[in-house]
């Protein structure tokens, strides 16, 4: 099949966080700081980036700002003609590093939020953050650049209504309220985290309201809590399609949390290059296209529309990456989850994500 060049590439420079939230997305076996790429490395990847097409970078963790050597790297995607976006929780950002950042080519902001009030997100982020993050959003707005504020929603926090008036009274022009996706640490603490039906049918209608209401101000995207829905979120824009995700220690995956299927082989920039990794890798071409579904998928009217689903989830939850989202209620597996949609008999604490080591 014919592969178009990729259009992202989310960049986890480091593992490395102040923060320590229950639904963190890094896999629990983080890279450790020895391992992670050197600046020289990086500034290689970056360019190899831009050599096979890519023209957005999504500078993650971790925390980024972990990394001093960051206005180096902003610098180079920027000067290679990229759109440099800084996904960061504001911890350690001050006036004179990004007023550093903005120098260097840095375009936009991507900024966490756990919560709508100080006391649940601070909680929730395990450390006193939240009046920290409304001074760094001060600081963005006041350069005019472009601010998203990004929440992931669980059952601690599924208040949208007042969340979205935050996001509005932190100047953001785009809000994603996503709920939680279970992998990594999230997957561990799922039962916690799993919203409740009321809430979700609570945030719909505000969602939709609010959406009106602040078109051409704010964009507000929502993702669905899909173990509740009747057809899975789609695999991006297709596996292997846009994006692709270069971890910390140079491991190169179709989407952030692709390490979860450990049936496929692990590519790395430092043993192959990567444009043969985009084009002709066994994990990246895994699950391209059509040819690897089998039914329903295969002769479903909704292929084109949700890839199938979930690849990660699927193997999750299945043990078998090639198989139909058992989201689907189409699949012949939705009873798995919906076994997991069962409450427990009670709401269990958070395990915490601990602190990143930093050897």
């Amino acid at each position: 099949m014919d592969v178009s060049p990729p259009l992202g590439m989310l960049a986890e420079l480091t593992h490395r966080c102040p923060l320590h939230c229950p639904y963190c997305s890094n896999p629990v076996e983080l890279v450790a700081r020895r391992d992670e790429l050197t600046t020289d490395q990086w500034l290689a990847v970056l360019d190899a980036a831009r050599d096979i097409g890519v023209l957005q970078v999504h500078m993650s963790g971790g925390e980024p700002l972990a990394r001093p050597d960051l206005p180096v790297l902003v610098a180079r995607a920027s000067d290679l003609g990229c759109y440099v976006n800084l996904v960061t929780s504001g911890l350690g950002l001050t006036a004179e590093r990004l007023d550093d950042l903005v120098e260097r080519g840095l375009a936009h902001v991507q900024l966490s939020v756990q919560g709508p009030d100080a006391a649940g997100a601070d909680r929730i982020a395990g450390t006193r953050a939240h009046s920290r993050k409304l001074a760094v959003a001060a600081l963005v707005t006041a350069r005019d650049l472009p601010l998203t504020v990004n929440v992931v929603l669980h059952r601690a926090n599924h208040d949208v209504a007042a969340l979205i008036a935050l996001a509005e009274r932190m100047g953001a022009d785009r809000l994603e309220l996503a709920n939680t996706q279970y992998y990594g640490w999230a997957l561990r603490n799922r039962d916690a985290l799993m919203p409740t039906p009321a809430q979700l049918a609570a945030a719909a209608p505000i969602v939709r309201a609010e959406t009106e209401r602040l078109r051409g101000t704010m964009e507000i995207v929502y993702v669905v809590a899909d173990y509740y829905e009747p057809y899975p979120k789609p695999c991006m824009y297709g596996w292997g399609a846009r994006q692709l995700t270069v971890a910390p220690n140079g491991d190169v995956l179709p989407c952030p949390a692709a390490s979860v299927i450990t049936t496929l082989p692990t590519e790395n920039v430092l043993s192959r290059p990567l444009r043969d990794i985009w084009y002709s890798s066994e994990s990246f071409n895994a699950y391209r296209g059509e040819d690897w579904m089998s039914e329903p998928c295969r002769t479903c009217d909704r292929r084109t529309i949700d890839f199938g689903g979930c690849r990660c989830q699927a193997f999750q939850l299945l043990g078998d990456a090639a198989a139909t989202d058992p989201v689907c209620s189409r699949s012949p597996n939705r009873a798995v989850v919906d076994l997991l949609l069962r409450p427990p008999p009670r709401t269990p604490d958070f395990v915490m994500r601990g602190p990143v080591t930093t050897r």
